[in-house]
């Protein structure tokens, strides 16, 4: 091929717009909780024992592109194509507000704690740098199924508590450090389902259930809230009400004693 037959065809306008196969499209969060329901429906019904369903689990949140996920669920029957809603969906209702923001945690040369009775938010980012971050669920309010929680611990550590009866999974690695997490299935395909991501460089994380320590009804944590957050505003009200009425009777016996004069 000589010169000019190069050089036209360097001139020749490049299709950027080529159609790529399905199989080759990059998942999405949403492609990945679309096949983990449809396993977690497979699981309920007794389609896939446990181990089957923690090794396709496992393989859902490693996957990359739709062609890795649905190998996953091509011999499970899914009517419509898709799952339905499930009964206890109602398990985690919208909050008023929306949805809470993500959680941010960082330790540098310090330490960072979050325990006890607080609304867990799908997303928490936890980085511990000659630090310590602590991160303990069991006795949070899960307002949604699924929890991410992206960790980066370099030269410090990463501790993480969940309730027993919830999901425990990890995609995490260690360089020159440890990343440990205990994974557990649930018994309960609609308990929450908390995922560790993220690295340990010369430092460590440490993930596993708090034994003894166990998720409560979702919907009566939410009602017991609920209710809180409202006997407290009824109290501000009866408060500020008192306030208002002692207002007017030191007027009205100001008032009458400046006429009295």
């Amino acid at each position: 091929m000589d010169e000019s037959s190069l050089a036209k065809r360097a001139q020749q306008p490049v299709n950027l717009t080529k159609p790529v196969a399905e199989a080759e499209l990059r998942a999405s969060d949403a492609d990945r909780d679309r096949i983990a329901e449809i396993l977690r429906e497979a699981l309920a019904v007794g389609r896939l024992d446990a181990e089957e369903h923690s090794e396709r689990i496992d393989l859902v949140y490693r996957a990359k592109t739709m062609g890795e996920l649905e190998p996953l669920v091509r011999d499970l029957p899914v009517e419509g194509g898709a799952p339905g809603p499930r009964p206890a969906a109602d398990a985690y209702p919208p909050e008023p507000g929306g949805a809470l923001p993500d959680q941010n945690m960082v330790a540098i040369f310090s330490a960072a704690t979050r325990k006890g009775r607080w609304r867990v938010p799908s997303r928490i980012n936890a980085v511990a740098v000659f630090g310590s971050v602590e991160i303990d669920l069991t006795e949070g309010i899960f307002q949604q199924q699924q929890v991410r929680i992206n960790v980066t611990a370099i030269f410090g550590s990463v501790e993480i508590r969940v309730p027993e009866n919830v999901t425990l999974r990890s995609s995490g690695s260690g360089v020159l450090g440890a990343f440990e997490v205990e994974t557990n299935e649930s018994v309960d395909p609609d308990a929450p389902v908390v995922l560790v991501n993220g690295y340990a460089v010369l430092g460590s994380v440490e993930a596993r259930a708090k034994r003894g320590k166990w998720l409560r009804d979702l919907r009566d944590d939410l009602r017991g809230a609920r209710r809180a957050w409202q006997e407290q505003r009824r109290d501000e009200r009866r408060s500020l009400h008192e306030h208002r009425r002692d207002e007017r009777r030191e007027r009205h016996a100001r008032w009458h004693g400046d006429h009295r004069d």
